[in-house]
């Protein structure tokens, strides 16, 4: 299964435990394939290294440079043409979705409302992260 995992959910996932650290945790399995583009890399690259997660990455053995790294070892980088118009109003979202889109994604996982509402893009589904776990749950199961 392939999926984009939005810039929010990602963070989480690095820095919390929970329903994105799962995911990741099947990303490092190889039961999941993360897809990404230069654009959200960039969007993640700029977000790690607020001053906000400072005192959470701290805590932590890693630095906002040891996460990017690690998160491109996870990922396949694929090349997202932009969509042919605005989908939502927030552009950070239609990079999300031409990503989901060039990449032949099976799923988009986000916490974003503005995302989730749409239910699907162009056939794929918008999920929560509890959500991607019960269908890669399900997947490997059966």
């Amino acid at each position: 299964m392939r999926a984009v995992i939005d810039t929010n959910l990602l963070m989480s996932g690095f820095l919390w435990h929970g329903k994105p650290h799962q995911l990741l945790n099947h990303v490092r399995s190889g039961t999941l394939e993360l897809v990404s583009s230069q654009a959200l890399l960039e969007e993640f690259a700029d977000v790690i290294h607020r001053d906000k997660f400072a005192d959470i990455i701290g805590k932590t053995s890693r630095t906002p440079g040891r996460i990017l790294q690690e998160l491109q070892t996870l990922v396949e980088v694929v090349i997202a043409a932009p969509l042919p118009g605005p989908v939502y109003r927030d552009p950070d979202d239609d990079h999300v979705l031409a990503c989901a889109v060039a990449a032949g994604a099976d799923l988009i996982v986000s916490g974003d409302k503005d995302l989730l509402v749409l239910g699907s893009f162009q056939g794929i589904p918008i999920v929560l992260a509890a959500q991607a776990l019960e269908r890669l749950e399900g997947s490997v199961a059966g």
